[in-house]
């Protein structure tokens, strides 16, 4: 059988996770607590991390979320699979964002109010994505939600040209360099938002259609 090296079952104490209860169904149904206690935790963890980088602390997580450090790495067996899933969620959240501008009535104040958006998260989000660096992830659960994202932001930008808000002659790799660079420099550069405000002109500029 699978998962046992002699062939007989895994015990239901090897394979009932923690914070787990087993009904008499036989179904797995995660403690309601648990749930809120992992919500939490996410929660707290985007903000610290977000602001703190990779010298933050998973304490510091449990401190914020008011429990123990055991709890925390109960959910998240190590600081890397907190953090991967706090950027995939992240990611995730972005991509509905996006989704859910996809039948708006106007396709090119929404396109470019999205890439606004993206550059104002980018401090955070790659405040994230450093510490999990840091900490030895490989980042694939993130990776894979950034390509999805990417493929939202790739059908605004679709929409706004057909809407004829954006120059048709350009494409997603571009324009999504261009956003990667503007986020890079918003969050590193420590700008401030006049001059953030100003390099995000220059660039609307340059994707306006040509007369």
């Amino acid at each position: 059988m699978p998962g046992s090296a002699n062939g007989s079952p895994v015990s239901a104490t090897m394979s009932t996770p923690a914070d787990s209860r087993d009904t008499g169904g036989g179904v797995r149904v995660q403690r309601a607590d648990a749930r809120a206690n992992r919500v939490r935790i996410l929660d707290v963890a985007e903000q610290v991390f977000g602001e703190g980088g990779e010298s933050a602390s998973t304490e510091e997580v449990a401190r914020l979320a008011g429990v123990g450090i055991a709890t925390v790495f109960r959910h998240f067996p190590t600081k890397a699979a907190l953090l991967e899933a706090v950027l995939a969620r992240r990611f995730d959240r972005l991509r509905e964002q996006a989704e859910a501008l996809l039948n708006t009535a106007d396709p090119g104040q929404e396109f470019l109010g999205f890439f606004r958006h993206l550059v104002a998260d980018a401090p955070a989000k790659i405040g994230i994505a450093e510490a999990l660096l840091a900490a030895g992830g490989n980042g694939d659960q993130a990776v894979q939600a950034s390509t999805e994202l990417r493929r939202a932001f790739g059908a605004l930008l679709e929409r706004a040209q057909h809407a004829g808000a954006i120059r048709e002659d350009v494409e997603l790799p571009e324009v999504y360099a261009l956003l990667v660079g503007v986020s890079q420099a918003a969050a590193h550069q420590h700008l401030g938002d006049q001059v953030t405000a100003r390099m995000l002109t220059i660039v609307f500029d340059g994707l306006a259609p040509r007369p």
